[in-house]
């Protein structure tokens, strides 16, 4: 029966290719890439010459057909520019209908930017959360950077070069101090690694060039803890606020009582007490 590979192409050093790739790719009767003009590359370095076809976001609805017509036919190689496909590049379409129509689907491991980046990174990478490329809109990333600040485990995000000094912005506004480190042009001839902040990353790179990984150390366990009980005091003062308001304590009373017994500062239980105000009106 014939099969559909996924494999897994350099990202940057073409050395990184496995032996099992190059000889997959000298055997399929065709090879599906996101940009012909950089596979051909990759193939006449490997000395090969299969038939190739585009396969990228923008074409891949008129391509599935196609595809999966040669695949009846004999083997075919997905690949993309660098890396796994359907990893933050195309190919996860094909894959899923050429299973659903019966054709058998391997996957050909190879170089992964974001594994790289977390193992050169120095962060723990135990567990970690990838953010794949962030929304284009300034608002849609920083909502979204806001709530990934709270995850314990590195980050590992993808950027364009052209967009990086204002991806940094963004990060320095949500993570503030929080350790980074910035992988540029990764097993390339000029790879870099940039560690230190955000606020310093900027600084540092002026006019970068290059496809970039950045990861992020994850939220200190103490800073969590410190958050869950922050949120259990405040639980706590919401209580005793509310059954004073339901008594008809009237605000002043209440936030003194309140004070006395808790040991806070007035105007965080009366900051507490107006929550419960606007909730309620």
């Amino acid at each position: 029966m014939p099969t559909l590979y996924i494999v897994g192409t350099p990202i940057g050093n073409l050395e990184d290719l496995t032996p099992r790739a190059a000889r997959i790719l000298s055997e399929v009767s065709l090879v599906a890439a996101e940009d012909t003009r950089v596979t051909r590359r990759l193939l006449s370095h490997l000395g090969i010459r299969p038939r190739t076809t585009s396969f990228h976001q923008h074409n891949w609805r008129d391509k599935l057909a196609v595809i999966l017509a040669e695949l009846a036919e004999g083997d075919v190689a997905l690949v993309t520019d660098a890396g796994m496909p359907g990893i933050s590049d195309p190919g996860s379409e094909l894959v899923v209908a050429a299973a659903q129509a019966g054709f058998k689907v391997e996957v050909v491991p190879g170089p992964s930017a974001v594994t790289a980046a977390l193992a050169l990174s120095g962060f723990a990478g135990d567990s970690f959360l990838f953010l794949g490329f962030l929304p284009r809109r300034k608002r849609d990333r920083l909502v979204g950077l806001r709530e990934a600040s709270f995850s314990s485990v590195p980050l590992v995000l993808f950027e364009a070069p052209h967009r990086l000094r204002a991806t940094l912005t963004d990060l320095d506004t949500a993570f503030g101090e929080r350790p980074l480190a910035v992988c540029r042009e990764l097993t390339k001839l000029h790879e870099e690694v940039f560690r230190g902040t955000a606020a310093q990353a900027l600084e540092h790179f002026d006019s970068p060039r290059g496809e970039v990984v950045i990861v992020l150390r994850g939220r200190p366990v103490e800073a969590i803890e410190a958050d869950e009980d922050q949120a259990g005091v405040d639980e706590d003062l919401r209580r005793m606020l509310s059954e004073l308001r339901q008594d008809g304590v009237r605000a002043k009373d209440a936030v003194a009582r309140v004070s006395e017994t808790t040991g806070l500062a007035k105007n965080r239980v009366y900051h507490v007490w107006v929550e419960l105000d606007r909730e309620s009106g």
